[in-house]
């Protein structure tokens, strides 16, 4: 059964949202890594320098929602991509 997430009025009810039903990010996850959205490449490995309290907030709001931190990290980037691309 598809996940509904509803139309938000601003980013802070998203992230409200998102903070209250971890689940849900969890199983989008599971459903990428099982359709191979996950593995789809070419990748490229990047270094970048991220301040240390940025890294500490990825990894405790990525626990909350049971992923890794780095895939947190490589979802909210990949988001953001989007978003920029369809505000264009």
């Amino acid at each position: 059964m598809p996940v509904k997430i509803p139309k938000f009025k601003s980013a802070a009810k998203e992230a409200e949202w998102w903070d209250a039903h971890p689940e849900v990010a969890a199983k989008i996850m599971a459903h990428a890594i099982k359709a191979g959205f996950a593995r789809r490449g070419p990748f490229r490995t990047v270094t970048m320098r991220l301040p240390v309290s940025d890294i500490q907030a990825a990894q405790s709001l990525a626990k909350r929602k049971g992923i890794p931190y780095q895939n947190y990290i490589k979802m909210l980037l990949h988001q953001a991509i989007q978003k920029e691309l369809t505000a264009e």
